[in-house]
């Protein structure tokens, strides 16, 4: 048996490899030695091995040739199987190493063609290359996700002062109120900033000076400490304050914990004057353990993982089911990769074709011999045939079929646009002004932003023949360029430019909501019908079959889900993405503020998705599919990729996804009780319906509702009131009992008063040595 202890120093660790404070728990490196270290690890005996080696790690049998196990000189394996140190074989002649042998297939296809694991096993691979020394292996699965991704991770992280002891303490504070509450949870407040400055609405050139030219004096008075349990920041990085709670979240649920967490306000301390900290603060739920729950109470199919929510592809944005669970900046990556073959198959399908149209034709006219035309005529009807088809193929193929010719686009262009020349809807000239007016503050890189913006909206009107993916494409790369531009030229920092790209999307897309939103060149119609067709026939699914933890008998709760209907309805009348995210936002709201007046305790993602179907089946919004498809396709990507506005949007993909493929076993419920529910046969709610006309009063049926209810609590007084004079007449009787068993102890044990036997004034006289007594004291007068 072969067993090699120590670790390695930092100076002697393969190159590319990370250090053990790179990663908490993924990254901790074991015993790696290098071919060196083997060399003084192994007993120095000379051993021959036979071209083909038979392995044995761990109890899991492999074999290999001897050439691949020494393909790296500097590695563990090449030490072992060198020939210069003793090896111990198993009884069936295999040679043992003393390791777990699930991963090491992996890293022979590597020593054996260069193979890498899938991501999946990228981890548990990792630490075997750590362990057996194997440095190419090692670089290359640090360029692989997640170990690429979590090498950015412990980057940012590094920037945070303190930020493992803080997440330790986040630990050691929830287990100390765990225990003193004798709970299975606990909570705690922590206070995340970006940014060291408090943040106020009042007054922002005063705010400036302050930042730069304060004393001493004024800074110590900015300088305070929330009323919370724990701080992070301020840092100096791109990463915002989501990026941080996902890391934390992820360190937190990596030791075994569950982790919840929302914004419950900011800090509101009062500075100076008019300035007041701002700092969000964030309510952690840690649940130490699940709580054990009956297999009724646990019928929940509907669950989404946060991580489900980012992008499959793991650059940390958050996906979208529209395009495919890629963010929106992989998937222009991978629909320009998939565009660019697709044309050049398209080309190669055109130049086949042309060949095998020469061919035939050349073949037929060889037929025909002298017969047919002099060799002149021939040639001459040759080529134009050839002609003909190459530019017939190519315009097929071209771009520029799509829109005509170029004198056609020339004429166009010439002639004056529609849009142009039809008078401007009131909305649309309140925008214009709107968006000048705001320009006006930047000065030149104003004016800069007005032209680039007028050309881009020239160029869209002439691009209304291209597929709608192709104008989305043109659109995200003009909100890019701009936003680059204004950066870069215009110096303008990252908040104002926010709210640039904000106006230019309000802008545009006010002027192009009638050709880009639901276009006919496109099926999203047809989804809209399907998908209000499917919520029509899910009528009957009750808040119970969804684990909905809403109870519309209290008035409020009742008032925020119809908020949150109003809301999610009102999306379709908006024209610019950014308000229809808005409306997206505000409806997401309103469910959390129903859930935590129903719960008494801040909601959780688990209670979010739920109720958030139940609103989608209960409102049946107009054109779903296509708001979606819109908000997706020209919506500024910094939304939909980060922030609270991205991880609604997502929510609501996922809700509409999991309507599309709701079925039995995600209700609950068997297959023939959902095919009847479905068929309109029976349904699992009261049939109130064949009591009433179509044409009856709201209002009769609500009075009729109140006197239904005023019965049961009417039949429930008179239950009490049964039950109290049974326990009346109870106590009576338990009186009565109590009573005569006295009365017959009393009767049965009598008790006699015996009178005295001798007189007080005896009292002394069986005290026979009353005579050494002294005599008792006279009252004696004094003359004064």
């Amino acid at each position: 048996m072969v067993v090699v202890t120590g670790r390695e120093p930092d100076s002697r660790r393969p190159a590319g490899a990370m250090s053990s404070s790179d990663a908490e728990d993924d990254f901790l490196d074991p015993a790696t030695p290098t071919a060196t270290q083997a060399v003084h690890a192994l007993p120095l005996l000379t051993q021959e091995f036979p071209e083909v080696v038979p392995l044995n790690i761990g109890g899991t049998h492999f074999t290999t040739r001897l050439s691949t196990l020494r393909r790296y000189e500097d590695t563990m394996l090449a030490a072992m199987f060198s020939g210069r140190h003793h090896i111990p074989t198993d009884a069936e002649g295999r040679y043992f190493i003393d390791r777990d042998g699930t991963h090491f297939g992996d890293v022979l296809n590597f020593l054996r063609s260069g193979d890498l694991p899938p991501r999946e096993r990228v981890r548990a691979v990792y630490k075997e290359a750590q362990y057996y020394a194997i440095g190419p292996l090692l670089e290359q699965l640090e360029n692989m996700q997640p170990l690429k991704g979590e090498k950015v991770r412990q980057a940012f992280l590094g920037l945070m002062p303190y930020y493992k002891d803080h997440l330790e303490r986040i630990v050691e504070i929830a287990r100390l109120r765990a225990v003193q509450r004798k709970a299975r949870f606990a909570k705690l407040k922590v206070c995340v900033f970006k940014e060291e400055m408090p943040i106020t609405p009042y007054e922002c050139p005063l705010l400036n000076s302050l930042r730069f030219e304060r004393s001493e004096s004024d800074g110590q008075l900015f300088e305070h400490h929330c009323e919370v349990d724990v701080s992070f920041g301020p840092w100096e990085a791109v990463a915002d304050v989501y990026d941080l709670l996902h890391c934390l979240v992820t360190d937190l649920s990596a030791q075994g914990l569950i982790v919840d967490h929302q914004c419950i306000g900011v800090c509101d301390k009062h500075l100076i004057n008019h300035y007041y900290c701002k700092r969000p603060i964030y309510e952690f739920k840690i649940t130490w353990c699940r709580k054990k729950m009956s297999l009724k109470s646990e019928r929940r199919g509907i669950h989404v993982d946060q991580s489900e929510l980012l992008c499959k592809k793991g650059c940390g944005y958050y996906g979208n089911p529209a395009w495919q669970g890629f963010c929106s900046k992989c998937w222009r990556e991978e629909y320009h990769k998939a565009r660019q073959k697709q044309i050049q198959e398209d080309w190669e399908l055109a130049e086949r074709l042309q060949r095998e149209e020469e061919e035939a034709f050349a073949s037929s006219q060889s037929s025909q011999g002298a017969q047919s035309l002099t060799f002149s005529k021939f040639e001459e009807k040759k080529t134009n045939e050839k002609t003909r088809k190459v530019t017939t193929v190519k315009k097929f193929f071209s771009a520029s079929s799509r829109v005509g010719s170029k004198k056609a686009e020339i004429q166009e262009a010439k002639a004056p646009s529609p849009s142009i020349n039809r008078q401007t809807s009131i909305e649309t000239d309140r925008v214009s002004k709107e968006f000048i007016e705001f320009l006006k503050t930047f000065h030149k890189t104003g004016q800069e932003i007005y032209k680039q913006t007028k050309l881009f909206l020239e160029a869209m009107h002439y691009k209304r023949d291209l597929s709608i993916e192709e104008q989305s494409e043109c659109t995200q790369d003009f909100y890019q360029s701009v936003a680059e531009r204004v950066q870069t030229r215009g110096k303008v920092p990252p908040e104002r430019v926010e709210k640039i790209m904000d106006q230019i999307e309000k802008y545009i897309m006010t002027r192009l909501y009638k050709y880009v939103f639901c276009p006919e060149t496109t099926d999203d119609e047809k989804k809209d019908l399907a998908i209000q067709k499917r919520i029509r026939a899910l009528h009957w699914v009750t808040p119970q079959m969804l684990c909905v933890p809403v109870n519309e008998e209290i008035p409020e709760v009742s008032d925020m889900v119809v908020k949150a209907i109003t809301d999610i309805i009102e999306m379709d009348s908006k024209r610019v993405p950014r308000d229809k995210l808005a409306c997206i936002t505000k409806c997401s709201k309103h469910i959390f503020n129903a859930i935590k007046i129903t719960k008494n305790e801040p909601a959780s993602a688990d209670d979010f998705l739920p109720t958030l179907i139940y609103i989608v089946l209960k409102g049946n919004p107009p054109r779903l599919q296509s708001n979606i498809q819109y908000i997706t396709r020209f919506c500024n990507p910094s939304r939909l990729m980060t922030g609270e506005d991205g991880y609604y949007f997502t929510n609501l993909c996922c809700a509409v996804a999991f309507i599309e493929k709701l079925d039995a076993q995600s209700l609950n419920l068997s297959q023939e009780d959902f095919d009847r529910y479905m068929s309109g046969q029976t349904s699992p709610r009261k049939q109130e319906s064949e009591n009433w006309s179509p044409d009856a009063c709201l209002g009769v049926k609500q009075m009729y509702k109140n006197l239904d209810l005023l019965s049961q609590l009417n039949e429930r007084q008179e239950r009490i009131m049964n039950e109290a004079k049974k326990l009346e007449k109870d106590l009576i009787d338990w009186t009565d009992g109590i009573a005569k068993e006295v009365q017959d102890i009393v009767e049965k044990y009598p008790l006699e008063i015996k009178p005295p036997n001798q007189s007080l004034a005896a009292i002394d006289s069986e005290n026979v040595e009353n005579d050494k007594l002294p005599p008792p004291l006279q009252p004696q007068v004094y003359a004064g």
